[in-house]
């Protein structure tokens, strides 16, 4: 196979086949298999208990502040991961701009979500901020070669994002001016999390290491959150007790740099709209972890949305034909 030219195995035939042998030729797959689903599902349940262990260390740490803390620890892993790993990360690749877009994305992002937090409440930022698959799923029809959706996927889609909101849209009764400019808030960090997804997958940044590409959103993370919480005149670090020290050793380490080192290696291997309909799993999991560590209800309107959801993600990666 060696000396045969590669049109010479892969005819065009097709601007999809031809989205489907550069897929194949660089390693990228296009159904999620059974070691991405298991990933994801670990993955969001993380991210789930990452909200308890936010509220935790909120009594200790600001929590714009607490993001930036846990951005340069986890940089500070990354960066010794990489070192130990040999792999480049000042060599000339044409990413460095693009690196540069995608940490102020997911500062932004993040700096929207706790001060949004500040207007609003927990249960109504879950469904703003969730809407950011559908980010995901627009910006990969638009930028992404080869990612379009079929109508049963979009179903799928609106299918789980009703299974979030049967959890918690109650709370969307009444809402204040207050909640509102909340909500909109949410809406732009929902915004900025699919543009980082995207801009990513369909940039150079693909072509990188996971490792590289964490490490650009940490560095410029580290810099700007701390600044962010300087300017919302948080009150900084109070106190500092053992489950508070865990708490943010937990995000920092697990969180911020396992967890997210997973989900970039995801990101450039597998379809970015297939990955984003997982996603939401994540609130649903905080719900539960919600209820056992902090003894929050779990009702039966609970089960119908892990239902829904659950149908919703079947529908998003049923192959094409089934």
């Amino acid at each position: 196979m060696a000396g045969i030219p590669r049109n010479m195995l892969w005819p065009a035939t097709g601007s999809r086949f031809s989205q489907l042998k550069e897929n194949a030729l660089n390693g990228r797959v296009e159904v999620l298999d059974s070691k991405a689903i298991l990933v994801l599902v670990v993955l969001c349940a993380s991210w789930g208990l990452q909200q308890v262990a936010i509220k935790i260390a909120n009594v200790g740490i600001s929590p714009v502040l607490q993001a930036g803390i846990r951005s340069a620890g986890a940089a500070m892993l990354v960066w010794i991961w990489m070192v130990i790993r040999r792999k480049a990360f000042l060599n000339k690749d044409g990413t460095f701009w693009w690196g540069i877009g995608a940490g102020l994305l997911f500062s932004a992002e993040f700096i929207l979500i706790y001060w949004g937090l500040q207007f609003t409440v927990a249960s109504r930022a879950v469904i703003f901020l969730y809407t950011s698959p559908f980010i995901v799923a627009l910006g990969a029809q638009l930028f992404i070669p080869g990612e379009s959706l079929r109508k049963t996927q979009v179903a799928g889609l609106c299918c789980a994002f009703c299974g979030v909101f049967a959890a918690v849209g109650e709370s969307l009764q009444s809402p204040s001016v207050r909640m509102l400019i909340g909500d909109g808030m949410l809406v732009g960090a929902a915004v900025f999390w699919g543009a980082t997804t995207v801009l990513i997958k369909a940039g150079p940044l693909s072509r990188i290491s996971p490792s590289k590409t964490l490490l650009y959103q940490l560095s410029v993370s580290a810099m700007i959150l701390p600044l962010g919480s300087l300017c919302m005149h948080e009150s900084g670090v109070v106190q500092i007790t053992p489950v508070i020290a865990g708490s943010l050793i937990y995000q920092s380490v697990w969180i911020a740099f396992i967890t997210y080192l997973a989900w970039f290696w995801l990101v450039k291997k597998y379809p970015a709209s297939r990955l984003a309909s997982f996603t939401f799993l994540t609130p649903l999991f905080g719900v539960i972890a919600g209820g056992v560590l902090l003894d929050e209800p779990i009702t039966a309107m609970l089960l119908l949305s892990l239902t829904l959801v659950a149908i919703g993600i079947y529908l998003v990666n049923r192959p094409f034909g089934e």
